[in-house]
């Protein structure tokens, strides 16, 4: 079944027995190691227990599932739960694996991980069609994501010590986590966190930034938005991914749309979005709502769909098929 990221919190505070697998996977690798990390401290918290903990590569359990098959099966000499851990799980083991998890009574939590796997991918399928496994997906952080770690630290962030922390951290949860503790001691008992602190004690680990790229198709900028995707795609980054994040913009977009015509006003609407809005992109928010009719988002989202039909299917370079739609949908923005 597909986790979201609040039921593996509360998995982590309870664990569920039902679920016997985890499968974690996703480009951010940060946030990855950190979710198996965290399941794993929920069954055993010193992972440095060889009794209650194994760790195999995928590569190994590919050429002789046996090895799982028997640490998964394995009773701990010290009792309860143990956690297996496979680092790059591959497709090849989903039969034998689905058929093991099936024939098993063990009561030990197995965990794969891997940043190579997609939604197409065989072993996702697996994981999110099966009651007995949780799926958890981990993409690169936004500003959303940096911003609700921010509420955690127990520190006061001027909103321009914010701006300029989206700046610099990176779409990955461990390099951020890094800087982010770096800063947490530099602080000491001080509490107010100032620009000035954050450009002397955070490194620039920026990237271009699918938010950006976003922000700037739908506003209209076409120039700003084919040089902030160049650089994506230049850093070494999948286009379809912006892609799916520009759909899931459209869709945000849409939903208050949905509201403005139950005649509630654009304030309102914005004020409701559920994750909301980063205070810093609220207004081009709105603007983009008094841009774009309900018609008109419809018609994006169809572009959309078709651009990610195209990249499967027609054998055209991917990099192409997106920058031409990102084109077509700015350049459509003001009219």
């Amino acid at each position: 079944m597909i986790f979201k990221y609040a039921q593996v919190e509360n998995y982590i505070k309870k664990p569920n027995g039902a679920i016997k697998a985890f499968l974690v996977f996703g480009n951010n690798d940060g946030l990855v190691l950190d979710t198996v990390k965290k399941v794993a401290h929920s069954i055993c918290p010193n992972l440095d227990d060889a009794f209650q903990v194994a760790e195999l590569a995928g590569d190994d359990v590919i050429a002789d599932f046996g090895k799982l098959y028997g640490e998964y099966n394995g009773q701990s000499l010290m009792g309860g739960r143990r956690v297996i851990m496979v680092r790059d799980a591959g497709n090849q083991m989903s039969k034998e694996l689905r058929k093991m998890l099936d024939e098993s009574n063990s009561e030990n939590l197995l965990i794969l991980y891997a940043n190579d796997l997609n939604k197409k991918s065989s072993l996702v399928k697996l994981a999110e069609s099966s009651e007995d496994m949780a799926c958890v997906a981990c993409y690169e952080d936004k500003d959303e994501d940096i911003y609700n770690t921010l509420k955690t630290m127990g520190l006061t962030f001027e909103p321009a010590a914010i701006q300029l922390l989206y700046s610099k951290l990176s779409g990955d949860r461990m390099i951020n986590m890094a800087e982010l503790d770096k800063l947490k001691i530099y602080m000491g008992e001080a509490k107010t966190v100032t620009p000035e602190i954050v450009a002397k004690v955070i490194s620039d680990q920026s990237a271009s930034n699918t938010d950006d790229i976003c922000y700037e198709v739908m506003g209209g900028n076409r120039a700003k938005a084919e040089s902030l995707y160049q650089k994506y795609v230049t850093e070494g980054n999948e286009p379809v991914s912006v892609v799916r994040v520009l759909t899931y913009h459209v869709m945000k977009l849409l939903a208050c749309q949905a509201g403005i015509e139950k005649k509630e006003g654009i304030d309102a609407v914005v004020r409701k979005m559920t994750p909301p809005i980063i205070f810093y992109r609220v207004d081009a928010f709105k603007e983009q709502l008094r841009m774009w009719t309900r018609d008109k988002l419809l018609r994006v989202l169809n572009l959309l769909y078709e651009a990610e039909k195209d990249c499967k299917t027609t054998g055209m370079p991917t990099e192409e098929i997106v920058s031409m739609t990102l084109m077509k949908i700015s350049g459509a923005a003001k009219r």
